[in-house]
């Protein structure tokens, strides 16, 4: 089984990929290592896989030294020639696309690079598995999308049409979009709303980051809302965990397709509009701990694994940040037996625990 994984330079997708090559997958791995955050954490994500500095060129296939089944390309999922050379040359089975522009907050200040890697990146990635026969996309969307819902806990059947931030939208448009082509073309798509993703090898730009490094260098953490907010923390193992076992099992194919409406040129009666209702091969998933957490006893949490108490400066609320993520995570449980789990105290000690090793 050959996936491609996009954004293994990523959180995320570095985990996932470490996963799928202990389950003995063969795993192709891009990344485009912007700016948004240390390419320095990047490179040592991909070193850490096994990844040579090669992979500071672009489009260059750099195969990793621990692991033969795994490969890695610098590349833009913006860039569509290469794309599309990439899902020709490689033939893979099944994707995952992690890639895209993170953060709510820099979706203000650089919305362009949202456009671009969220919406035109992945229209790149659905026509790529449009044209080579993928068997399942599974790709990232978020519990941003919820925007302010005054409804709790969040379910996949609520209505997300007002978002409170571009990368909240372009999240929606990434479900939207794979839809249409579950629908048009029967390619079986999932989107995977993560909620608040923690652990090693963590992101810089989350919360949870910089209330670290901030308390062990004595510096106040910015608390905002006055610590009035709520977070369905999920440790990084449990949303791995999750990926994986939905990656494997894609949404049921339909019985409905494109070339069924006219066999062999014949027009078929189509049945009243109240009765027709096509299956498409398209879910959504929450993947949540199912179990919200006020900022301020967040904090406590790290406090009590750092061993150190932080000076806190209390500022009002951002734009575009959400009040409370609490995710319905049933329909996971339903179909596939799992939900996360990993308590608070456990995950954040091993954050701490690799922090204090990755950098003192």
């Amino acid at each position: 089984m050959k996936i491609l994984v996009t954004g293994t330079a990523g959180f995320i997708g570095f985990h996932l990929a470490n996963k799928l090559l202990e389950q003995g997958m063969e795993v192709v791995g891009i990344d485009n290592i912007n700016n948004y955050y240390s390419t320095d954490l990047k490179f040592a994500r991909l070193k850490e896989a096994g990844i040579s500095d090669d992979a500071k060129n672009r489009n260059q296939k750099v195969i990793s030294i621990k692991n033969p089944n795994y490969s890695f390309y610098r590349m833009n999922l913006e860039d569509r020639e290469e794309i599309n050379r990439l899902f020709e040359n490689e033939k893979f089975d099944l994707v995952c696309n992690l890639a895209a522009q993170a953060g709510v907050r820099y979706s203000i200040e650089n919305p362009h690079a949202y456009i671009q890697s969220n919406l035109v990146g992945f229209a790149n990635i659905l026509e790529a598995c449009r044209h080579n026969s993928i068997k399942h996309l599974v790709y990232a969307s978020s519990s941003s999308v919820y925007g302010n819902s005054p409804k709790m806990p969040l379910t996949t059947t609520d209505l997300v049409d007002n978002p409170i931030s571009l990368y909240a939208a372009t999240k929606k448009s990434n479900e939207l979009m794979a839809h249409t082509y579950s629908h048009l073309y029967g390619i079986p798509t999932t989107g995977l709303r993560f909620f608040t993703v923690y652990g090693p090898w963590g992101r810089p730009d989350m919360a949870y980051f910089s209330f670290t490094k901030n308390i062990l260098e004595g510096k106040p953490i910015k608390i905002f809302n006055h610590g009035d907010l709520y977070r369905d923390f999920t440790y990084i193992d449990d949303i791995v965990e999750g990926v994986v076992k939905i990656l494997m099992h894609s949404p049921a194919t339909t019985n409905f397709s494109p070339s069924q409406e006219k066999p062999e040129g014949r027009e078929v009666k189509q049945p009243q509009a109240a009765s027709y209702k096509p299956q498409v091969p398209y879910k959504l998933y929450n993947i949540g701990n199912s179990s919200p957490v006020k900022l301020l006893d967040f904090i406590e949490t790290i406090e009590n694994a750092l061993g150190k108490k932080a000076k806190k400066e209390y500022l009002d609320m951002q734009p575009g940040d959400v009040y409370k993520t609490f995710a319905d995570v049933s329909s996971l449980k339903k179909d596939f037996g799992y939900s996360p789990d990993t308590p608070l105290k456990k995950g954040i000690g091993e954050f701490v625990k690799w922090y204090n090793w990755f950098y003192q």
